[in-house]
């Protein structure tokens, strides 16, 4: 186990080199000066000229990748000019709340599609297999931005159920219902499709289990449905359901971006559009390797538990 743990924190060394080159080379090309959106009225040709060089945007462009490449192997991500801070320290505080969110999302989603998809294989061509397979499709074909929004519409300014946007209440303790009162729209705007990808996955897993041999020697012994259905057909099942749930983890990473936007939601998303909107590059450029390095160590991390569970993966 340790060979191949190993082996797959050395694969993710070229993948995450690759994802710098990439990061740095769009945010290189792409028009618009950083020197001209800082100085904004004061942007004479001088005092551009004086910004790049001091920003040390007038190197040639494979030396300005190696200098960011090299300080940030030594855990300095630059400084944001547009909030005067270190890259690191901004990112660390925002990524904590949309780690949060999330989190919530990807818990929801792994709980509720995983059991939506059980249910459904369960009752085959039933009224329940039915009604979740439309709640599926219905969730799948709903862009989670807009979700967002019309829940916003009904629960939040029409019944007044809960906050409208914000983590926290403006007035008030910043306790842990205050924190879920503001965590739940955005929480469930986030987990709706992967919710139904994971249970549609997780339906078919379990309908190509419940056919192999195991299962109907569990039921010629006597094992209730139930035991069959829980403790033997959903565990060979997780074999490949679990892959699917690693995926799902960077949709609703990824797809933070919009709920943050949305929901106003003080995380890494929001703060990645605004550093894009004022050209804070080494802000952007900071942010996005390091959820993309978070995204990786997690797929690494569902590997191993895939491989817990079938041994056969790691030889």
């Amino acid at each position: 186990m340790g060979r191949y743990i190993l082996g797959r924190l050395v694969s993710a060394v070229p993948v995450l080199f690759g994802i710098t080159v990439i990061v740095f080379l769009i945010m290189a090309l792409i028009p618009g000066d950083p020197a001209t959106a800082i100085l904004g009225a004061y942007a004479t040709p001088e005092n551009v000229a004086k910004i790049n060089r001091d920003l040390g945007l007038d190197a040639p462009l494979v030396l300005r990748y190696f200098n960011w490449l090299g300080n940030m192997l030594t855990g300095d991500f630059g400084t944001s000019f547009s909030l005067n801070r270190p890259v690191l320290d901004e990112v660390l505080e925002r990524f904590g709340a949309t780690l949060i969110l999330a989190g919530s999302a990807f818990v929801l989603c792994a709980v509720f599609g995983i059991a939506a998809g059980v249910v459904s294989a369960a009752n085959q061509y039933g009224a329940a297999d039915k009604a979740i397979t439309f709640a599926v499709l219905l969730g799948i074909s709903i862009p989670s931005f807009f979700l967002g929004m019309m829940m916003i519409l009904g629960f939040a300014v029409t019944l007044r159920w809960f906050p409208v946007s914000g983590m926290w209440p403006i007035y008030g303790d910043r306790d842990l219902w205050a924190l879920l009162d503001h965590l739940a729209m955005p929480a469930v705007a986030l987990a709706v499709v992967a919710t139904g990808v994971v249970a549609r996955l997780s339906r078919s897993a379990m309908l190509e289990v419940l056919r192999q041999d195991f299962i109907r020697t569990a039921r010629a012994k006597g094992v209730h449905e139930r035991g069959v259905i829980w403790r033997h057909a959903l565990r060979a099942a997780m074999v490949s359901i679990i892959p699917v749930l690693g995926i799902q983890a960077g949709f609703v990473l990824s797809g933070a971006v919009y709920i943050e936007i949305v929901f106003q939601w003080p995380g890494i998303g929001r703060m990645l559009v605004n550093a894009i909107l004022t050209r804070d590059i080494l802000l952007v450029q900071g942010g996005v390797v390091f959820v993309a390095a978070c995204y990786v160590l997690f797929n690494i991390a569902v590997d191993v538990a895939q491989s817990l569970l079938d041994p056969r993966i790691r030889t």
